[in-house]
């Protein structure tokens, strides 16, 4: 990265995570937690570089979000590190227990994958093993309901766990990225699904009221999974499986902000960015640091 410029009017996001030591206590608003896992995605990938890759395109945004008028620099927000070697059961062990220590911290936790196999062992270290209390909101074109224990499969894994589908929503599910089949367990399953089609015809916050409603019905506790892939290529060329008409970048972020306005909402991951088939201009790495700070100030509108 070209040397930027040092502005102490002008304090860079990338600056306002402040590193953790291991061990030490977390005690923060915000914890950001690489998960770089790959190994067992179907499209080969470069995920693992993108933890790193966010954490500099942070440093080319701000704190304060003017159109809310709102500066971040008020949260105490921490960067755990990457988690060692998450693939595997090994690694979901480890990337569940660095979930949890910074869920026992009072941090909302916002794990940066890394492929969309993380999500399971992410929603494990929140809910400390049980699942059935808990609901899951997904943004992504796909179900995720394939056989086996890949970037395919933790919303299928998740549910073998004791998840329960009548309290699982997923929003911006496209055509063409699926299968009958697949689409078939959904129903069986009793998943909400929302596909790109509705979603031209609804409003965005409708959409998300809509389903916190179903995610989070009695108050329950809600976990959000954020596949960029759900948005147009053009937009995340950088996302192995986007598709050509997925959702702009200003609609997933004011998705990702309202959802993380609701105290319902315990934690995030956004995966499926592969920093090395990034455009020259890094938009899809770009994309995955503002909804970091979309999430941000969505907690921060909590108060």
């Amino acid at each position: 990265m070209s040397l930027l410029p040092n502005d102490p009017l002008w304090p860079r996001a990338g600056h306002w995570f402040a590193p953790l030591p291991d061990g030490a206590p977390v005690r923060a608003d915000l914890a950001l937690i690489g998960v770089p896992a790959y190994r067992t995605s179907i499209t080969p990938t470069g995920a693992c570089t993108t933890p790193v890759a966010v954490r500099e395109a942070l440093l080319r945004f701000s704190t304060y979000s003017g159109e809310r008028d709102a500066d971040l620099s008020v949260l105490r927000a921490v960067d755990l590190g990457d988690v060692e070697e998450p693939d595997g059961s090994g690694g979901e062990d480890r990337t569940a227990a660095t979930v949890a220590r910074a869920a026992e911290g009072g941090a909302l936790p916002v794990a940066i994958g890394g492929d969309n196999s993380i999500t399971c062992a992410v929603l494990r270290g929140l809910a400390g093993g049980d699942l059935t209390g808990w609901g899951l909101v997904t943004l992504d074109a796909h179900h995720d309901l394939r056989d086996g224990e890949t970037n395919g499969s933790p919303v299928r894994r998740l549910l073998d766990a004791g998840l329960p589908g009548c309290h699982v929503v997923q929003i911006g599910i496209a055509d063409f990225a699926n299968s009958a089949a697949y689409s078939a367990r959904a129903r069986e399953a009793g998943i909400t699904v929302v596909p790109r089609g509705a979603l031209r015809r609804s409003d965005p916050a409708a959409v998300v009221a809509a389903a916190l409603d179903v995610a989070g019905a009695g108050g329950r506790p809600v976990f959000v999974d954020i596949d960029v892939d759900v948005c147009d290529r053009a937009v995340a060329p950088g996302c192995p499986s986007s598709l050509p008409g997925g959702l702009s970048a200003d609609d997933l972020r004011q998705m990702v902000f309202l959802l993380a306005r609701d105290a319902r909402v315990r934690g995030f991951d956004i995966t499926e960015i592969d920093a090395t088939a990034d455009a020259t201009d890094r938009r899809t790495v770009r994309l995955g640091a503002l909804l970091v700070l979309e999430i941000a100030t969505g907690l921060l509108a909590r108060r």
